[in-house]
C-alpha cells in the first residue's frame, strides 16, 4: 500500500469509568477531482432513504459510507475541502474502498458527453457543474434496495431496507471509541449467504411481499455471477441482470446507474418519470415510456444523465392525484 493509502490510528477518546476502547487502525487517501465537484450530488443516488443505516450525510458535508467489498465489510469516509478529496476507511474492505476512491466518485465519468439540446438542460448543466456519475463496482448493494422499491412507495421500501440491514447485517467497522461515530448508526448490509438464510416472517415483518423477497433469494443464489455485471458494458450487464425472474429493465437500470455509473441505463416502467420527463421537454405531462423514450433519443448514450438534470432542474408537474397507496402487509 506504500505510496497509496497512509495507515493512521484513530485518535481516542477516555470512557467513563472503564479504559478506553482501542483504536481502530484506519487508512486515509487524498485526490483532485478532473473538475468541478460537488461530493453531495455526485454520492446522493446512494442514499436510500434519510434514515439509510449504510449511508450517512453529516452536518458538515462528509458523507459516510458502509460497504461490504469483495475484501469484507468498510466504511468510508469521504470530505470535500478546497478543491481536494479527504477519505479516510476502516475495516478488512478499506484499502478495496480507497483504492477505487476515484472510480466511486466519478473519475471515468465525462460529463463533456453529454450535449445540451434543450434549454432547460443547458441550464441545469450550467447550475450543477460539480454533476458526476458515480460508480460503486459493487451490483448486490444497488440490486437489493432497488428490489425492494418495485411497485411500493419509497416509505415502504426505505423502512424495508432500513429495518433488514438493521437487523441481520452487521455494525460497520470505525473509530467505535468516538461517540460521533457511534452515533451514526452505521451497519453493512448482509452477505449473501445471510440474505438467503432470513426467514419469511422476517421479510414480513419489514413489510415485504413474496414476489420481491423471492426475487431477492434468487439473486443472492447467484450473487457472484451477478457482481461480474459491474465490469460488463451497458447491454451485456443488463441482460446479465435480467436472467433473474423478477429483475426488469426498471430494477436493473436503477442498479446499473450506481454500480457501473453507466450515463445511458435509463429507467423505464418508473410511475413518475415519464411524465417529469415529458412535461420538462415537450410540455406533456402524461406523457409514458415511449414518448419519454423519444424525448430522450437525442441523448441516446447518455440518456440517465439527462434524467438526472432534469430531476436537479426542478421543473417537475405539480401532483394532481394521491400518491401510490402505502400497503403495510406486516400488520396482516
Amino acid at each position: 500500500m506504500a505510496g497509496r493509502f497512509a495507515p493512521r490510528s484513530a485518535p481516542r477518546a477516555a470512557v467513563p469509568h472503564q479504559a478506553a476502547a482501542p483504536a481502530a487502525d484506519a487508512l486515509t487517501r487524498e485526490w483532485t477531482p478532473p473538475g468541478p465537484f460537488d461530493l453531495r450530488l455526485v454520492v446522493g443516488p446512494l442514499r436510500r432513504g434519510p434514515a439509510d443505516p449504510t449511508y450517512r450525510l453529516t452536518g458538515d458535508g462528509t458523507a459516510w459510507r458502509a460497504s461490504r467489498t469483495p475484501e469484507g465489510p468498510g466504511t468510508l469516509r469521504i470530505t470535500a475541502r478546497g478543491g481536494r478529496i479527504e477519505a479516510t476507511a476502516w475495516g478488512p474492505g478499506a484499502p478495496w474502498l480507497l483504492d477505487r476512491l476515484p472510480t466511486l466518485l466519478g473519475a471515468t465519468d465525462d460529463p463533456d458527453a453529454f450535449r445540451p439540446r434543450h434549454r432547460l438542460l443547458a441550464l441545469a448543466r450550467h447550475s450543477r457543474p460539480g454533476l458526476r456519475l458515480l460508480r460503486t463496482g459493487l451490483v448486490m448493494e444497488s440490486l437489493i434496495p432497488s428490489v425492494l422499491e418495485q411497485k411500493v412507495t419509497t416509505d415502504e421500501a426505505y423502512r424495508a431496507w432500513r429495518l433488514l440491514v438493521r437487523k441481520h447485517g452487521t455494525p460497520a467497522p470505525g473509530p467505535t471509541d468516538h461517540a460521533a461515530f457511534t452515533a451514526l448508526g452505521l451497519h453493512v448490509m448482509p452477505d449473501a449467504r445471510t440474505w438467503a438464510l432470513i426467514p419469511s416472517w422476517e421479510w414480513h415483518r419489514a413489510g415485504v411481499d413474496a414476489k420481491r423477497s423471492g426475487t431477492i433469494l434468487r439473486a443472492v443464489r447467484v450473487a457472484r455471477r451477478l457482481e461480474e455485471a459491474a465490469a460488463m458494458e451497458l447491454p451485456e450487464a443488463m441482460a446479465r441482470l435480467e436472467l433473474i425472474p423478477g429483475i426488469g429493465p426498471w430494477t436493473a437500470a436503477e442498479t446499473l446507474q450506481r454500480s457501473n455509473g453507466a450515463p445511458d441505463a435509463v429507467t423505464v416502467g418508473d410511475f413518475h418519470l415519464p411524465g417529469i420527463v415529458g412535461h420538462a421537454l415537450a410540455g406533456n405531462r402524461d406523457a409514458d415510456d415511449e414518448e419519454m423514450l423519444a424525448l430522450l433519443a437525442p441523448y441516446e448514450g447518455q440518456r440517465h444523465r439527462a434524467t438526472r438534470l432534469i430531476l436537479l432542474s426542478g421543473h417537475t408537474p405539480a401532483r394532481r392525484a394521491p400518491r401510490m397507496t402505502r400497503g403495510d402487509i406486516a400488520r396482516l
